[in-house]
Formats: structure tokens, C-alpha cells, sequence
């Protein structure tokens, strides 16, 4: 069993706060990469306005290299407070993992990948779409509930318990966003 950190898993009310939080962070970021760091999004719930989460503000960061970006980003993004989850390739192939704050619950999440990593759509268009479709979203927010009181402390179990609605509500926003683009 994956453990959550030093606590059990906890999905909190929308916070309107978690823009300003990403736009701060956000910018820490881009002054420690500068260039390198070709687009920085605000993925995950808390991206969401009104979806419950756990507080944890997500970024995804696009870099033009991910074999530079090892060499390049690791050491201003530590000097931060970042640490650099390398284990995570297993489960996040061809995408560099940092968290922030205190074990379970972090404070932030930071996703470095190319913007041509299919991943990278996936997050987005997903965002999007929730963004988009209230009704979606509060599916999601019941789901996450459910897991999150069910799960207590093992985050494999949630993460897993999620994938099912995730990978139908992708499709559904793949195709969304194909007919908005046309």
C-alpha cells in the first residue's frame, strides 16, 4: 500500500485562493528556470473553480528538452523548496516529479515535461473540460469524496479509484476539444 504522506487523505472545499497561489508560485518558477521554462499551466483540481481537492496546487511546466531539463532544472527548483521525486519515472515516464511542503499534505506538485508529451494534452484538455462542465465537475467532486473517505491513508487506492472516470471524461474532452478547435 502507497501511504499518503503523514496523514489521511483529505479533499477540501474549493479554495479561491488557489489561482493567486498558482500565479505566485508560477512566477517563482519562471524567475528560477527563466527561458527554459516554455509554458507554465495550472492543471489538476485545484485549477478548477468550485471542484473540491486536495489542497495541492499542481503545475505543469514545458521545457523544450527533457534530458537537459535533469541537468537544468532540478538544482533551482530544490533551492525553492522543491524535492525531486526520481522514482516517479516508473509511474511518470518522460516527465521530471517535484513536490513542496510538508510530507502528505504538500503544498504543490511541479510536472516538467516537453509540450509535444501526449501527457501534457491529456491534463490540460481534462481541465478544460471540467472548467467547462459543471456537471462533470461535481461528478468528479462526489467520486474524489468517496475515495478520499474510503481510502483513509492509502493513495494508490484513490489515485485508482479515479482512473475509471478520468480516462472516460478525457475521451469525452478529446472530443470536446476537437469540435471547439473546428
Amino acid at each position: 500500500m502507497e501511504k499518503y504522506g503523514a496523514g489521511s487523505i483529505v479533499v477540501s472545499d474549493y479554495d479561491p485562493n488557489w489561482p493567486a497561489l498558482f500565479a505566485q508560485e508560477c512566477g517563482r518558477i519562471k524567475q528560477a528556470l527563466g527561458a527554459f521554462a516554455l509554458a507554465i499551466e495550472h492543471i489538476g483540481s485545484t485549477a478548477v473553480p468550485g471542484l473540491p481537492s486536495k489542497p495541492i496546487i499542481d503545475l505543469l511546466v514545458g521545457i523544450p528538452n527533457l534530458e537537459q531539463a535533469r541537468r537544468q532544472c532540478i538544482t533551482p527548483l530544490e533551492a525553492l523548496g522543491y524535492i525531486y521525486v526520481p522514482e516517479y519515472a516508473s509511474w511518470l515516464p518522460r516527465e521530471l516529479f517535484f513536490r513542496k511542503g510538508p510530507p502528505g499534505p504538500w503544498t504543490h506538485h511541479v510536472h516538467i515535461m516537453e509540450p509535444s508529451h501526449p501527457r501534457w494534452e491529456t491534463l490540460v484538455v481534462f481541465r478544460d473540460y471540467l472548467r467547462a462542465h459543471p456537471e462533470a465537475a461535481r461528478a468528479y467532486a462526489d467520486i474524489k469524496r468517496e475515495l478520499a473517505a474510503s481510502s483513509n491513508d492509502n493513495i494508490g487506492a484513490y489515485r485508482n479509484g479515479k482512473t475509471a472516470f478520468v480516462e472516460e471524461t478525457t475521451a469525452k474532452a478529446r472530443a470536446w476539444h476537437a469540435a471547439v478547435r473546428d
